[in-house]
């Protein structure tokens, strides 16, 4: 079956998730917190340590708004994209931004539209809004907004093209470089945040995606430099974080370490992400803070 084009625009939800401080540790370790030093990043990592107030990493407000079950126990509204094989699916694109830091604990209001579906020849693009609201928050002013893409593999064709993108960075050499690393079983622990894909567990499913083993999710990677790129440029202040964004384009195997590239210029913060024998895992980045 085509993609159905006819979803263009619309809305699932809106529908609530609710958080503990439980939570937001588990997926700071998840995303390698405390991981190279178990006493470098206790705000992150523990809720009881003396002088430290547990904070949340920004990028947690991704996992509320788009892989959490809803709190009343009911099916997650899902936008009907059409029939495709789940192993031709990977993330392509992520952006996070907030409006303000994360509580510990909490209720989240969760609400996505369907903004696209783009012809990229070999397969669709598909893009989508979410926003999430506090209690609290203004009309206008949501606490959390992402915006997705997956790419889906043998679905293109149809012929509607999307938008440029503007990106570059300066022709000079990085102005930082920042090493992070994964663990062997980092797919594992981060999983438990909330993404069951099998792509990152199953050896059966990732070789049918064509992996010699599972992959390590897009969005653990993402959250691996997220954190590296808060504690750098943010002295790790999650007040200070506006948005990052990036694009996935090679996979990472869990036990690879990770190079972060970054060029500082007046307007914002780039970035491009290297693993294995120098490849780019996660290109097009940008890292905002306040």
């Amino acid at each position: 079956m085509p993609m159905n084009l006819d979803a263009v625009g619309a809305v699932a939800g809106p529908f609530t998730v609710t958080w503990s401080p439980d939570d937001a540790l588990l997926y700071a370790l998840g995303v390698g917190a405390g991981q190279d030093d178990p006493l470098a990043e206790l705000a992150f990592t523990t809720e009881n340590s003396d002088g430290v107030e547990q904070r949340v990493l920004p990028t947690f407000g991704a996992i509320l708004t788009g892989f959490r079950a809803p709190s009343d126990g009911s099916a997650k509204p899902r936008l009907d994209l059409g029939t495709f094989d789940p192993a031709h699916l990977v993330h392509a694109e992520q952006s996070v931004a907030l409006s303000r830091a994360l509580p510990t604990a909490g209720t989240i209001e969760v609400t996505t539209r369907l903004e696209g579906i783009y012809d990229k020849g070999s397969g669709a693009l598909v893009v989508s809004e979410t926003e999430g609201r506090l209690p609290d928050d203004a009309e206008d002013s949501p606490t959390v907004v992402t915006r997705s893409a997956i790419f889906i593999r043998g679905e293109g064709g149809f012929g509607i093209k999307g938008p440029s993108d503007p990106w570059h960075v300066a022709e000079r050499d990085p102005d930082l470089v920042l090493d992070a690393s994964t663990r062997a079983d980092q797919a594992l622990l981060y999983r438990l945040s909330g993404d069951h894909n099998p792509l990152h567990s199953d050896p059966a499913f990732a070789a049918r995606a064509g992996f010699p083993r599972p992959i390590l999710h897009g969005m653990c990677t993402y959250g691996v430099v997220a954190r590296v790129l808060l504690g750098a440029l943010a002295d790790g202040d999650p007040d200070r974080f506006a948005s990052i964004s990036g694009r996935f384009s090679k996979p990472v195997f869990p036990g690879d370490r990770l190079q972060v590239s970054v060029w500082q210029d007046s307007d914002e913060t780039r970035f491009r992400v290297t693993g294995r024998e120098g490849a780019v895992v996660l290109d097009r980045g940008t890292f905002r803070v306040r």
